[in-house]
């Protein structure tokens, strides 16, 4: 199906599900007054798959989320299992389990369904990026460039790699953000591997840039838009405080190619790729949500997925997911938003 017509879909579903049905409950607001920003709202939350299971697996450590097909979202655990949801209700429809190819469990976070359907899947524990079919085999694997592996054979730092992935406009080319920086290069300056795709729907490597983080403050998630521009989360967390989160739109357009820098550190004429805060989260309005630990507002917990799902209203229709890392002080939460970019 071409992709408007499964964007339009998806969006008539998502507008439609002021409550769930199969999954639950769901908290239902309707957009006025609920800006986080002039260009920001929050429609609405779920938390109606918190602390569920599907087919013998918890529905949770969600870390990324893709359209998939009419009427339903690919939702991917870090814990290596991948959830096909009702796109009206998310109620979960399927689940496959993924592997590396010794049949040992990724720490997958970031997800892309190809034009064929296949599944582009980041592990953060080499990095590493692979090709899936529908049913969990392993098609293919994408080189990575050495100096993001983690240490010792790269200068990254476990648990800080690959995080977001994207599929820029006409499908040629790929995307995956690195959480942070990469040793030899200055605090908060995190790195976008990009590949280009060849005969065959192979990857080869191609440019790389340079994002600037807020302080302390990671890269999750990144989606791309249909004029070549980047929504950027960007998301932290303070004991005793809660989570940060941040929407960005970014564009990489201009920004200088880093694959031949080694070190980013006190390169002032390296361009980094330009970015306009769309809303700090901790502005929205809390639509009645709870927190099961301190938060500055208890909507936020620990976002890590992002999907734009459609158009609605001259906006974008964006949806949210927080990894709850399996632990009873945190929350499997979706936010429904519109974004004016």
């Amino acid at each position: 199906m071409r992709l408007r017509t499964v964007l339009a879909t998806l969006t008539a579903g998502l507008a439609a599900a002021a409550t769930l049905t199969a999954a639950g409950p769901a908290a239902a607001h309707p957009a006025a007054g609920n800006a986080c920003s002039p260009s920001v709202s929050v429609d609405r939350f779920s938390d109606a798959l918190d602390k569920t299971t599907f087919d013998g697996s918890f529905v949770g450590n969600l870390s990324a989320l893709a359209l998939d097909g009419e009427g339903s979202l690919a939702a991917l655990s870090d814990r290596s299992a991948l959830f096909r949801l009702d796109a009206r209700t998310l109620a979960p429809e399927s689940v496959v389990p993924l592997a590396d190819e010794s049949g040992a469990a990724l720490d997958s976070e970031g997800l892309v369904v190809d034009r064929d359907g296949t599944r582009l899947v980041t592990s953060e524990s080499e990095p590493s990026v692979r090709r899936y079919s529908r049913d969990g085999e392993i098609l293919d694997r994408l080189p990575v460039p050495s100096s993001l592996l983690v240490a010792p054979a790269g200068r990254a730092t476990a648990n800080q790699t690959f995080e977001g992935l994207t599929l820029l406009p006409g499908g040629r080319t790929l995307l995956a953000s690195m959480e942070y920086a990469i040793a030899g290069d200055s605090a908060g300056l995190v790195r976008f591997q990009t590949w280009t795709r060849t005969r065959g729907d192979r990857f080869r490597l191609a440019a790389q840039y340079a994002y600037r983080t807020d302080a302390g403050l990671g890269v999750p998630e990144v989606q791309a838009l249909a004029d070549g521009r980047l929504l950027v989360l960007e998301r932290g967390f303070t004991t005793g405080v809660g989570n940060t989160v941040r929407l960005y739109l970014a564009d990489a357009r201009r920004a200088t190619d880093t694959a031949g820098i080694e070190n980013l550190t006190g390169r002032p004429g390296v361009r980094t790729v330009a970015k306009r805060l769309l809303a700090d989260l901790v502005t929205c309005p809390s639509l009645g949500a709870t927190a099961r630990q301190p938060q500055p507002n208890p909507l936020l917990d620990n976002i890590e997925g992002m999907v734009v799902t459609g158009r609605d209203r001259g906006g974008l229709r964006v949806l949210l997911v927080s990894d709850d890392n399996q632990n009873a002080a945190q929350t499997t939460r979706f936010l429904f938003l519109r974004v004016r970019v």
